[in-house]
């Protein structure tokens, strides 16, 4: 027996839905076509390659604010220098630290970033397996030079930092506030 009318839900497909009060027809075209951009720009965002030079900017950033605030402090101009001579020579250094520490962590957070998300693509799961498994290969990557002893233990070392953050990340917590 069908239901009564007026109790199901009209069905309508894509383009071809009713428009809402007060709109044009152009305005649907607008609509649609902004909602076409966005699952392109979302879909573009959940990609391998643009969450691993996400991190790799990110850490770049990260690194550099970290080391200008940890030079800012031990920095001594020599005695005897006017201000007029010495603060040229610290901006050319404290750009230099600032490079270099932050390509240190921009490689290591792409590095870090791209294998978590091709293992999470390839095991369609999101746990810490994933965490695990990419800090160990990252670990391994990034101390290959210094032997294969060397290479294990900073595979160890980041595999167990990363497990320790994402158990941190995906504990509950508590409801009271």
């Amino acid at each position: 027996m069908p239901p009564p009318p007026g109790l199901l839900a009209p069905i309508f497909a894509e383009g071809n839905e009713p428009l809402p009060p007060g709109w044009t027809e152009e305005d649907r075209l607008q609509a649609m076509t902004a909602r076409k951009w966005e699952k392109f720009a979302s879909s573009g965002m959940e990609s391998c390659a643009a969450k691993s030079v996400m991190s790799g900017v990110v850490g770049v950033a990260a690194g550099a604010v970290l080391s200008l605030m940890g030079t800012t402090f031990s920095y001594e101009a020599a005695y005897g220098t006017h201000i007029q001579q010495s603060t040229p020579l610290w901006f050319k250094e404290q750009g230099q630290k600032m490079w270099k520490s932050g390509k240190g962590f921009g490689k290591v957070g792409a590095l870090y970033a791209g294998t978590e998300c091709v293992i999470e693509s390839y095991r369609a799961k999101n746990d810490i397996t994933n965490a695990v498994a990419a800090g160990f290969m990252s670990g391994g990557i990034l101390a290959r030079s210094s032997g294969p002893k060397a290479a294990f233990g900073g595979a160890l070392a980041f595999a167990a930092f990363s497990a320790a953050i994402d158990v941190f990340l995906r504990r509950e917590t508590s409801d009271d506030d």
